[in-house]
């Protein structure tokens, strides 16, 4: 087989272009492939059908307003003055937008070619793309219109077509679209599958999804939710519009770690317990937890620490522990051993710490001494103080459970020294583990019964949330 011949081959190459790949992904699924690199020569030709037929439809639609319009309007977002949605479409016949629309989706003849490579894959390219076929690659600065006396982006057919699948494997809104993307390759199949199931009927109909579209950043909790395996790469969310009106492309990242632990919080039984308060510990009066703790894991994860910190001392004012809090004090440990990496030897010691106030707060048995003690977490000065006061009263009148000095001197430093960097967080992991060991050791003094009527009365879980738990994908 000659060089020319082996580059007319239909099949599939991942670049290292995010969105190509997501494409990719998404044309092996419309072609009932299990990936891209196994993706058949007549699954490839079925899939650019399918992806024809459905542009075809959209464009004899006419109108992005109308009951079915809604491929129309987003294929906007996407191909932006192409074929199938130039406003003077109202003006032509069914058949000479057919045949133009067909044109503009047909692979073109070889003798055309130029003498380039796909800058994606290397092969030979089958022609120059800018705008219309392409979506952003970089950034919003990065117009992706082709100047003056330029031709475009060379590629070859696959690539090419990679793109013209690309809606199939994103959430679509009409407006900007959200794609996911990594580097683990059963996470992409999976993912992007799902996606082109949903998105087929979407585009069939000409219908919006008559689920509320998500926070964009929930579209990937979702994703992490559904997928069975671990995770062996970060992920990528993509925001992106191709729109001459609303040009953007907004990339953000979750690293592996953290991805893979909200993978297995979510779905493993061990750890699902937690997972309701971990939300919760992230809901405000307008904000659902499961938008919160999405937003905080790609834009600032190690607020999810405090986060949860606060809402398992959420009710030491009131002198109670919540009935969730040792399921999320066990999800924050993982956190930071998992995630953050933390010494193991400082985990010990802070635990250790937390243990031995539990003790001595289990044995007063009352809900004003754990007032006494929540009173003292936002002022370190007071905290030290009550600290060395409880040392002192253990020491001259020993209480049962509390072995030794209440706090010895190394936890001394990691919770106090200016010089131990973190010792703000290491204060707040201590609380986490004072909450926990109570709740393990039954602290229900007499005089809470009231508290805990009126909290239960309190609390309700968002709908949303509510949602989430039930694996409900939006």
């Amino acid at each position: 087989m000659s060089e020319a011949q082996q580059d007319e081959r239909p099949s599939l190459t991942l670049t290292a272009h995010p969105l190509q790949r997501v494409g990719a992904y998404a044309l092996a699924s419309l072609g009932k492939a299990p990936s891209p690199e196994r993706l058949p020569t007549d699954g490839f030709d079925e899939a650019i059908k399918t992806l024809t037929k459905h542009a075809v439809s959209a464009a004899l639609v006419r109108d992005t307003k109308s009951e079915h319009g809604f491929w129309l309007k987003a294929s906007f977002s996407f191909f932006p003055n192409s074929k199938m949605n130039l406003p003077s479409n109202s003006k032509r016949d069914d058949e000479e937008i057919r045949t133009a629309v067909q044109m503009w989706r047909r692979k073109p003849e070889i003798g055309v070619w130029p003498e380039a490579a796909c800058v994606l894959c290397g092969r030979a390219a089958v022609g120059f793309y800018g705008k219309v076929d392409v979506p952003l690659a970089e950034s919003h600065l990065y117009r992706n219109s082709t100047p003056r006396g330029h031709l475009g982006m060379a590629l070859c057919w696959p690539c090419l077509c990679s793109f013209y699948a690309l809606p199939y494997g994103c959430h679509l809104t009409g407006g900007r679209s959200i794609a996911l993307h990594s580097w683990d390759e059963r996470f992409m199949a999976r993912t992007v599958s799902r996606r082109v199931e949903r998105n087929r009927q979407l585009i069939a109909l000409g219908r919006p999804d008559s689920h509320a579209t998500p926070a964009e950043e929930v579209v990937a909790l979702q994703a992490l939710r559904h997928h069975e395996d671990r995770l062996t790469a970060g992920v990528d969310l993509l925001v992106f519009s191709n729109n001459n009106k609303d040009q953007i492309l907004e990339i953000q990242s979750m690293d592996q770690p953290l991805a893979e632990w909200l993978r297995r919080s979510a779905r493993q039984p061990s750890r699902r317990q937690g997972f309701p308060a971990l939300l919760r510990a992230h809901s405000t009066s307008g904000r659902s937890g499961i938008v919160g703790l999405a937003r905080n894991a790609f834009r600032s994860p190690e607020l999810i620490v405090g986060a949860c910190a606060r809402y398992v001392a959420g009710h030491l004012d009131r002198g109670v522990i919540r009935a969730d809090a040792a399921d999320l004090a066990e999800l924050t440990f993982s956190l930071v051993t998992e995630v953050m990496r933390m010494n193991q030897k400082e985990i010990d010691e802070i635990k250790a710490a937390g243990a031995q106030v539990a003790a001595w707060l289990a044995a007063e048995n009352s809900a004003g001494k754990l007032r006494e003690f929540n009173a003292t977490l936002k002022d370190q000065k007071r905290m030290r103080h009550w600290l060395m006061r409880r040392n002192v009263d253990a020491l001259l009148s020993p209480v049962p459970g509390v072995d030794g000095p209440l706090i010895t001197d190394d936890q001394f430093r990691l919770l106090f020294d200016p010089e131990v960097e973190q010792a703000w967080f290491h204060r707040q992991l201590m609380v986490v583990s004072v909450v926990r060991q109570l709740h393990e050791r039954g602290f229900a003094p007499a005089d809470r019964a009231e508290v805990v009527a009126d909290l239960a009365a309190e609390e309700e879980d968002n709908p949303d949330d509510i949602a989430y738990m039930k694996g409900e994908e939006s």
